[in-house]
């Protein structure tokens, strides 16, 4: 159960949300009620959800939007959910094409009632995006599946650009953060998707100001290279609601540009780290560094 708490650190002047609702905003918006979809920009109250929608850019959420698990970061709903819609796949697919996307990033609530937590769900939305926008990359955030490797199989058949896993915090505090999942097996299923396939880059997001150290940091750091895991995501933790865990302390930017160095020089091909990002956050930009890593694995 989250603990209800109240956000009491001051927001330092240097955190600030741009706020852009143009035409492509509204657009955007009313074209995910009129295909009946999810974006996690939306359920997860992700502050750069103006920005990302103005410029055409947004992260479907599939598998609906009742997850499964609790964890005291996240703002979207919990609960039980009551149904599994086959043909989203290709309403999102669909949707992709209606923006033009050239990199769509597909995530997902997660789904412990499923026997696949969602694989199956997940492999045919790619699908249904390459038959229909071939050049399009394609992105997948998954769940862990709780560890359900032939699950991960599924989706890593199904061949994505990048796959996509979140540790999102420190060892020592992954158990008071998220629900359920656990940080060795976050970091085995990363292992394990390199191993499936060798050539597709993976990725993972640490956010901060949740009471990690920096040596945490570091070993974090360590630990996903460990699992050959090539991209890395870096950002603060904004408190949604006063019923979620409270912020511990608010991050420069100047120690997230020391962070990337530091994720740089342990062999990340690409570290996105900054107050505001997100694991989705310009990831159309990072798709270079992906394709860069994919080279380097062959």
């Amino acid at each position: 159960m989250r603990t209800k708490q109240r956000e009491k650190l001051p927001k330092p002047e240097w955190l600030r949300i741009k706020l852009t609702t143009d035409g492509n905003y509204k657009e955007i918006k009313d074209m995910m009620r009129s295909k009946t979809l999810h974006t996690v920009c939306e359920e997860a109250r992700c502050p750069n959800i103006y920005e990302c929608w103005a410029n055409r850019t947004a992260t479907f959420m599939i598998l609906g939007d009742i997850c499964t698990r609790a964890c005291r970061f996240c703002a979207v709903n919990t609960g039980l959910p009551t149904e599994l819609d086959l043909a989203e796949p290709e309403r999102v697919a669909d949707a992709a094409v209606q923006m033009g996307l050239q990199h769509c990033v597909v995530t997902s609530v997660a789904r412990d009632d499923l026997a696949d937590g969602g694989a199956m769900i997940f492999a045919e939305t790619i699908k249904a995006i390459r038959r229909k926008l071939p050049l399009c990359s394609i992105e997948v955030l998954i769940p862990d599946f709780m560890g359900n490797w032939d699950a991960l199989k599924v989706v890593m058949d199904a061949k994505p650009d990048i796959l996509n896993h979140n540790i999102e915090t420190v060892e020592r505090l992954s158990d008071r953060v998220r629900a359920k999942a656990k940080y060795p097996r976050s970091l085995e299923l990363i292992r394990r998707a390199k191993e499936l396939n060798p050539k597709i880059p993976t990725k993972s997001s640490i956010m901060l100001g949740v009471g990690e150290e920096w040596d945490e940091i570091l070993q974090a750091m360590d630990d996903l290279r460990a699992v050959d895991c090539n991209i890395l995501t870096l950002g603060q933790y904004l408190q949604p609601s006063p019923n979620h865990m409270a912020i511990v302390r608010y991050v420069h930017p100047d120690e997230f540009a020391k962070l990337k160095e530091e994720g740089l020089a342990r062999g990340f091909s690409h570290v996105e780290s900054g107050p505001m990002v997100r694991s989705s956050y310009h990831a159309h930009e990072q798709v270079k560094s992906a394709e860069q890593a994919q080279t380097t694995a062959r």
